[in-house]
């Protein structure tokens, strides 16, 4: 293990750098990439992603149903939440088959091939009508008090 020492400016003196990486050290580093790990990790992540997303959008459902019909844009800020709402319950349960199948099984890997590219496909729709949303606003404006 190289030895470090700090001078008196802070700096890190490493003065075994070149000091051979140790067994245990190497081993770790030479450990193959699990690729079931790896994607269900990714799915749990986007999952976790989906669920914030989908409390921001019924959030904003909810704020717009409250002002009522006489915001500007009401209607089309139901549809596109709702739109956006039911294509995140759509990637949700993609994302749970996806996890459950094994990326080893060569025999299914064009079924994950295309249900992962249907699944960027949609959170790419999700993330315009979101832009969308966010662009028509669902805050009333202030018309000063």
């Amino acid at each position: 293990m190289a030895s470090e020492t700090i001078a008196m400016n802070g700096d890190v003196d490493k003065a075994d750098a070149e000091e051979a990486p140790s067994p245990a050290r190497s081993k770790k580093m030479a450990r193959p990439l699990n690729m079931n790990t790896y994607a269900n990790k990714k799915s749990a992540v986007e999952s976790m992603l989906d669920v914030a997303l989908l409390m921001a959008n019924a959030s904003q459902l909810k704020a717009v149903l409250e002002q009522g019909p006489s915001l500007s844009f009401y209607t089309g800020l139901i549809a596109l939440i709702s739109i956006s709402l039911i294509l995140q319950v759509v990637v949700g349960i993609l994302l749970i088959f996806l996890v459950k199948w094994d990326l080893n099984d060569e025999g299914k890997h064009y079924q994950l091939n295309l249900l992962e590219n249907i699944s960027t496909a949609l959170v790419f729709i999700i993330v315009v009508v979101n832009v969308m949303i966010t662009a028509f606003g669902v805050q009333k404006p202030n018309t000063g008090a």
